[in-house]
């Protein structure tokens, strides 16, 4: 099923003859073709010609390219320009560097360079710990990435990457005022990235991994955690199983089930799916399977090469129940896609257990469509922001790092990660929970700020707060 989306929409630029009807029939062709207008808008009318903007929703890019097609054949209609309105918005990048102080005379030039800056470098010389305070350190992150495992188009290089990385920096600013800066590494080489972020550490208060493949994110992340003095965060692992584990306290109250006793089927052995066992198992989930490609992984795989799925072999599946994943489905309570689309069928739905709930997040197609979902199925979330209950990481991240800095914290720990879970749930309260309502917004502002304080709460309680303690 195709859906109209901004990610597709074009702004054609026309020119005609300003007489009856020649609008009607540009709008009809356009409807013909199947497109979705947005806006239509007057660039200037001249002797008798009229310029025109349309503005039009598209389902793809070769759609975008048919209705087009489909407008160059109404008579006297001619097409001057057609604007990618995705690409418009990228031109030059999304984001930039921007002035703090003012410097306007030469008290001002003093004090910001030469010769006042000099104290300040010789007082940070002193006591490096002040970088927090008196640069940029305080409040700015890099989103470190090597392009490998760039959204759902894989490892496509640094270069193709930096878009992602730079949206990424722009939701940080927007939802939590912090300022990030994408890094994006021409190396593939595990040690070679880690010396580097290892060597640009005393620039920022916060490294965010992003886009890096599995199981290498993994090493990367855990080998940084224990050599610089700042928290790592890789999103894709963590983010992403935060606001699982979200979406599912308050799921479970929808359908009146328990934690500790539900029974919960992975389907995806990736970064993702690892991080969200992991997640699970430390509030309270016994009941755990997760599967790959090969099928339920199980004790006879403890000794995997791959550390990732020997770890869920010792910790998933104590009934070590084996098959594919259609084969293990039946009485599931819960379903997570990490996986590929189309990868859970409506008669492997039907398996689960009553008012089941089922987590589709594969991008941009999910394991299951929800109109597909059969009528035991009473909670149904995706990845996508065209369906009810989007599981979207900008949910996590910007509020997790304003926290972070907030108090200047030198870790994530398993308690941080579980009380920003609780703070996005929380922000629903139980009287507005729904099936289709079981997360917010990801333009819910309340969300980082709550996050952001329930963090910081957790960083002092834990004691990875170098500020605050009192």
């Amino acid at each position: 099923m195709s859906h109209y989306s901004p990610a597709y929409s074009i702004t054609v630029r026309l020119r005609y003859r300003d007489l009856p009807g020649v609008l009607g029939r540009i709008t009809s062709a356009i409807g013909e073709a199947g497109g979705s207008i947005g806006a239509i808008d007057i660039v200037h009318s001249l002797d008798g010609a009229i310029v025109r903007d349309l503005t039009v929703q598209a389902t793809d890019v070769e759609h975008g390219e048919k209705i087009v097609e489909q407008i160059q054949q109404v008579e006297g209609v001619e097409i001057s320009n057609v604007s990618d309105r995705t690409f418009l918005m990228h031109l030059g990048g999304k984001i930039e560097v921007v002035s703090r102080v003012p410097l306007k005379t030469r008290d001002d030039l003093s004090m910001a360079y030469t010769p006042g800056v000099a104290r300040v470098c010789m007082a940070i010389a002193k006591d490096p710990d002040a970088s927090f305070n008196l640069t940029i350190r305080r409040n700015t992150i890099a989103v470190v990435s090597d392009g490998t495992a760039v959204l759902g188009l894989g490892d496509i290089g640094p270069r193709a990457a930096m878009p992602v990385m730079e949206g990424k920096a722009l939701l940080f600013k927007e939802f939590g005022n912090v300022d990030a800066f994408p890094i994006c590494l021409e190396t593939q080489d595990v040690e070679e990235i880690i010396k580097i972020v290892k060597n640009i550490a005393p620039t920022f208060g916060g490294i965010n991994l992003e886009d890096i493949s599995s199981p290498r994110c993994v090493e990367i992340e855990e080998r940084l955690k224990n050599e610089i003095e700042i928290p790592v965060f890789h999103d894709d692992q963590h983010g992403t199983a935060v606001v699982v584990l979200a979406a599912l306290t308050n799921a479970l109250k929808v359908v009146d089930k328990k934690m500790e006793e539900i029974h919960v089927l992975i389907n995806g052995a990736g970064a993702a799916g690892v991080a969200i066992a992991k997640l699970l198992h430390s509030v309270g989930v016994a009941h755990m399977i997760v599967c790959d490609s090969k099928g339920a992984i199980g004790k006879e795989r403890s000794n995997d090469p791959n550390k990732l799925k020997a770890w869920i072999a010792q910790n998933t599946n104590q009934e070590n129940r084996t098959g594919l994943m259609p084969d293990v489905i039946e009485g599931s309570d819960l379903f997570i896609g990490v996986s590929v689309a189309g990868a859970l069928s409506p008669d492997a739905v039907a398996k689960m257990s009553n008012d089941a709930i089922v987590f589709a997040l594969a991008n941009p197609d999910p394991e299951i469509l929800p109109e597909d979902a059969t009528e035991n199925v009473k909670v149904m979330a995706t990845g996508r922001s065209d369906y009810p209950n989007q599981i979207n990481n900008v949910l996590c991240f910007p509020g997790l790092f304003r926290g972070l800095l907030d108090v200047r914290a030198s870790d994530i720990n398993e308690e941080i990660k579980i009380a920003t879970a609780e703070a996005i749930a929380g922000v629903i309260s139980e009287n507005e929970l729904h099936p289709d309502y079981i997360i917010p917004s990801v333009f819910d502002r309340r969300v980082a700020l709550l996050v952001a304080e329930r963090v910081a709460q957790a960083a002092i309680k834990t004691g990875v707060a170098r500020k605050g303690k009192g």
